[in-house]
């Protein structure tokens, strides 16, 4: 098997819709029988309950701080296809444990590695902020999806996020890509949002995913009961148009 591609998905701005496209295109591309790694990455937990897992014995914070071969900590999930690496509040002190050991950004790197032909896809699940969990997801990562809301901070917080990927690029990964930017929570009656995307589309054209992920109620009750929204309601909206970008994906990249 090919190494597995890996994308991590971040922004270091909250309640963008991040944990949601990591859960719901690692289904997606499950679905469709590619073999999937979720690894959520952040202390919050919200990508292993996003995928109905809400009791751990073992998490992603025993990989990172080598305490156990990322292997033993993978746990299945209702997908055969898609295995999951959890997470708890437990990671939350990794940011400070990581400080004083060597190569410190690149645990997650090294913890990765014997998995690489294991999975055709690893999705990450990045905290919001560019602590050195982030860190260490962006220097093992192949692509980096952004998912943006649309809103009036849009804009600065991005070209923020851009240049830091740039220096994590020019430092640490110089094969670093930007899978594109990913519009989401998007309501094309709202003035606001429409004046956003079109400023994004004017300022990053070229990084702009074609596919934008709706402003959508079936979304937030998905997740309140631990399903993705494809199979919570496979033609609500919201799953509609992260099938759609599904498709693009694989399509485009011919993964």
């Amino acid at each position: 098997m090919k190494k597995s591609k890996i994308i991590c998905v971040m922004n270091q701005k909250g309640g963008v819709g991040k944990t949601t496209t990591a859960v719901n295109l690692a289904t997606a591309f499950a679905a469709v029988e590619h073999k999937v790694l979720l690894i959520d990455l952040d202390p919050q937990g919200n990508a292993t309950t996003g995928v109905g897992i809400f009791h751990l014995k073992h998490t992603v914070y025993e990989a990172l701080m080598h305490l156990r071969p990322l292997q033993d900590v993978i746990i299945k999930t209702f997908l055969p296809c898609l295995k999951l690496v959890g997470s708890n509040n437990e990671l939350a002190g990794a940011e400070i444990e990581l400080v004083p050991l060597l190569d410190r950004e690149k645990h997650l790197l090294s913890a990765i590695e014997a998995l690489k032909t294991k999975y055709q896809y690893i999705f990450i699940d990045c905290p919001p902020s560019l602590g050195l969990l982030t860190l260490n997801a962006l220097v093992a990562c192949d692509f980096v999806l952004i998912p943006l809301q649309c809103e009036f901070y849009a804009l600065d917080g991005l070209s923020r996020l851009l240049a830091n990927v740039q220096t994590i690029r020019q430092t640490f990964n110089p094969d670093l890509k930007i899978l594109g930017i990913l519009l989401t929570m998007y309501d094309g009656r709202c003035l606001l949002n429409q004046q956003v995307a079109q400023n994004v589309r004017e300022y990053f054209k070229h990084l702009i995913l074609p596919v934008e992920i709706p402003r959508n109620i079936k979304i937030a009750e998905a997740s309140s009961h631990g399903k993705p929204i494809i199979f919570y309601d496979r033609k609500s909206l919201g799953a509609l148009r992260y099938l759609e970008l599904t498709h693009y994906l694989l399509t485009i990249y011919s993964w």
